[in-house]
């Protein structure tokens, strides 16, 4: 029976290559040159992670002290240099992996804030932050509006799984059965979401207040 550290480490370490080829992939859009696309790698795969393990008080964070996180990071990031076209190409296999990832994210995330003996709410909060902070830091580095605030439940699908590992540690269900049920929740509330566009819902303005709302942003100095 695989160590339930070593579980998490696996998930961490797997949606931490995820999540760096899509910081690369970002950075290469933005025509960053290799420096710029190794360090968003680092910080779409690593800082949702980060995050948790200062909130929970697991200093100095794993990332920080296992080089196999940097390893796993760079190694996304010059594949995804230097076979580019190949990545690109792969889009939607891409997205598929962003779900996964996400995925990962959540359930470890999760399991180790309850390890740090957490409440179950603040456990599944942390494990949505897992999910979702490397996302944001590498968006509000590229000067982007993060994609958690406006994609389709990409949060919401990070709540949903990190709560049901929750819920089953809290009723005392195995872990594995409880990672299984709650990364494939996460999985395919996300992939669902991208093969159907459900999203929450949105605030609408009139014609009027978008134009005023365009009108006031023409008279701020550039």
């Amino acid at each position: 029976m695989i160590a339930i550290e070593t579980f998490v480490r696996i998930l961490d370490l797997g949606g931490t290559f995820v999540f760096a080829i899509s910081g690369a992939v970002a950075a290469v859009n933005r025509r960053l040159d290799i420096f710029g696309i190794l360090v968003l790698s680092f910080v779409a795969g690593n800082f949702g992670g980060i995050s948790r393990d200062v909130l929970i008080g697991a200093v100095p964070p794993a990332a920080l002290t296992d080089g196999r996180y940097l390893l796993v990071s760079v190694l996304a990031g010059l594949v995804t240099f230097f076979l580019y076209a190949g990545v690109d190409r792969l889009h939607a296999p891409v997205l598929l992996f962003d779900a996964a990832g996400l995925a990962f994210f959540a359930v470890a995330g999760a399991q180790k804030a309850l390890e740090f003996n957490l409440s179950p709410v603040m456990a599944a909060l942390l494990g949505m932050l897992t999910g979702i902070g490397g996302g944001m830091t590498r968006d509000v580095l590229l000067m982007d509006i993060p994609q958690v605030l406006r994609s389709d439940l990409y949060a919401v699908a990070a709540l949903a799984g990190a709560s049901i590992v929750v819920v089953g540690h809290v009723l005392g269900a195995s872990y594995g059965i409880s990672a299984v049920a709650g990364g494939a929740t996460c999985f395919g509330l996300r992939f669902g979401a991208m093969r159907y566009g459900l999203r929450l819902p949105a605030a609408h303005l009139s014609a009027r207040h978008r134009a005023g709302v365009r009108t006031s942003d023409d008279r701020k100095p550039h």
